[in-house]
This record gives structure tokens, sequence and C-alpha cells, in this order.
């Protein structure tokens, strides 16, 4: 993750000469525009897994941060995409219920990929939305200055923004303006976190979150989004805290994928996760993972409640 100094340094406890501010904002969005890397960013650490595979955000996750005097909560919605299967649907559920319950929507565009069909569709959803909207355009170091201009003329004559905001998440460049802008909006308020919490995500379920992502990263090509982690054994001293986690997929045969040749594939995966888990907890991590075939597990809805999401009904 790049250098987030700039921005932590403002992340100052409240004082008491200004009154406190606190509210939630929502990340929406197309699946893989960054969402996640840009509240990993404004959050000053990690909070939320990022990969390259579209849809890896399946459930709400929140970040919290505080910035001058306001308690910034930062939803982190799945991306919003035309559903097939039903967890697409209580994905994309999910993400519009996000933007409902927040009291500012920020909307947030890959420049790299412009504003096709998919962004035009999510544009004219907010239309109706009674919350206050900000546009952000991202990786703006990757396109030039008049065709950022032209997709921002093109995006407000769907939704009239109260304002736009050029960013690279992944760089942190127009991060400092848009904290400081963020930290005025906000209802006046008490924190509604303790002022040290950076997530409201129980750490089993960061710890599944974790090694998902070690999942997806290794078995991009392989492995279908079939695939899903849950932490079923959490104890934990002083010293260490021993891990149990199942990962759950569809068909016998992707069995072997996740394992790999002697068993190389499962260790790589375990391996990253312990390492980034240990430098969370702060303490040694002894992390066993299991694989396990559940057919269909994406009509269950004892998965859905797992992984935060509502099971679609119909």
């Amino acid at each position: 993750m790049p250098d987030n100094s700039e921005i932590q340094n403002e992340n100052t406890e409240a004082t008491s000469e200004k009154p406190t501010r606190a509210g939630f904002v929502a990340l929406i969005g197309a699946p893989n525009a960054g969402k996640s890397t840009l509240m990993n960013q404004l959050v000053g650490t990690k909070v939320s897994i990022v990969t390259h595979k579209v849809q890896t955000t399946r459930a709400i996750v929140r970040g919290i941060t505080v910035h001058d005097n306001s308690q910034i909560v930062f939803v982190d919605t799945p991306g919003i995409f035309a559903p097939r299967r039903k967890l697409d649907q209580a994905m994309v559920s999910t993400a519009w219920g996000g933007a409902k319950d927040a009291d500012l929507v920020a909307c947030l565009i890959d420049s790299e990929r412009g504003i096709t069909e998919d962004i035009e569709k999510i544009l004219s959803g907010l239309k109706g939305s009674d919350r206050k909207c900000i546009l952000i355009m991202n990786k703006i170091d990757t396109v030039q200055r008049d065709t950022l201009l032209a997709m921002v003329a093109k995006a407000t004559t769907f939704k009239e923004f109260d304002e736009v905001f050029m960013v690279s998440a992944l760089k942190g460049d127009g991060c400092k303006d848009l904290m400081n802008y963020l930290s005025t909006q906000m209802p006046l308020s008490p924190f509604l976190y303790p002022k040290d919490d950076v997530t409201d995500l129980p750490l089993r379920q960061l710890a599944a979150e974790i090694t998902r992502e070690k999942l997806f990263l290794r078995l991009h090509q392989e492995l279908p989004y079939a695939s899903h982690v849950e932490t079923e054994t959490w104890k934990e001293d002083e010293k260490s805290v021993r891990i149990e986690q199942a990962i759950y997929i569809e068909r016998s045969s992707q069995k072997k994928i996740v394992i790999g040749k002697g068993g190389e594939t499962i260790k790589a995966i375990s391996m990253a996760a312990r390492k980034e888990l240990k430098e969370i907890l702060e303490k040694e991590v002894h992390l066993f993972l299991f694989v396990k075939v559940r057919e269909n597990w994406g009509n269950d809805p004892e998965r859905y409640r797992h992984m935060g999401l509502e099971f679609p009904k119909g």
C-alpha cells in the first residue's frame, strides 16, 4: 500500500474546542472500480480485501477513520452489475441498501474504463436518491485531463452531483482534499465507534476475508467465483491464536485445484494469509485450512448469513 502519512497526520483526535461529527459514506460503483482500494487508502490501513478480480467484495465492509473532528465510516459495497445468480442478486441488493442508508453517497468511476452502459445504469439509479451525492473519478493518472472532463460532463447529464473529486486511490492523489470535504459533511454527532477502531468487522470474519483474498490472488484463472471461506474455530491466548477455516467449493473436481500438486497451492495460500493475520493480530498465528465440497452452496441461505448477505426471495 502507498504511503498514507499525509492523510493519517490529519486523522487526529477530536478536540473539545470543536463539536464532533460522525456519519456514513457509501462507496458505490461498478465491480473493480477501486472502492476497496480507496477505502483502505482513506482509512490508512487495510480493512477490505483487494484483488484484480471483479466482484471481490461480497458483503458490506465498514472502514472507520477520524479526520479533524469528524468520524467517517466508509461503507464499501459490492460492485453493482447485472445480476444472474442468487449470489449476484444479494450483492447488488446489498450495495443499493448501503447507499440508501448512508449520510452521503460517493459514486466511484474507473477513469480507464470510462462511462460504460453499466455505469450509466448506476448513475440513473442514483437519480431518485435523497442523499447528498458526490462523484469520484478514480485512476486519474492513467487518462488525459480533457478525457476526464468529458467523462464528468457526461456523468452529470444523468445525475447532478454536489461535488466532483479526481483521485488516484492507489497512489493517494487527491485523497486529502476528499477527506477535508467529507469531514465537513458529516452530521453533528458524538463518535459512533471507539476512536481507535478501523472496522466493525469481527476478527473471525476478517480472517476469512483475508484467506479468501489469498485464494483469489493465487487461483484467479483456475477457480471460479463459486468459492467461500468461513472461520470455523478460533482459540486464542496471550501469545498465539489457532484458527481453523473451511474453503467451500461447489464441485469435487475443484478440490485438486485448491490443494495443488503435493498440497503446494493450499500451503501457499495458508502461508500468505497467516503472514498477514500475524501482522494484524500481533501474535503467532496457527492457521489450518480444510477444503470442503458443498454442491450448490450459492443457493444455501446459511452461507449467505455467514457472508452478511440477505438471501434473495423468489
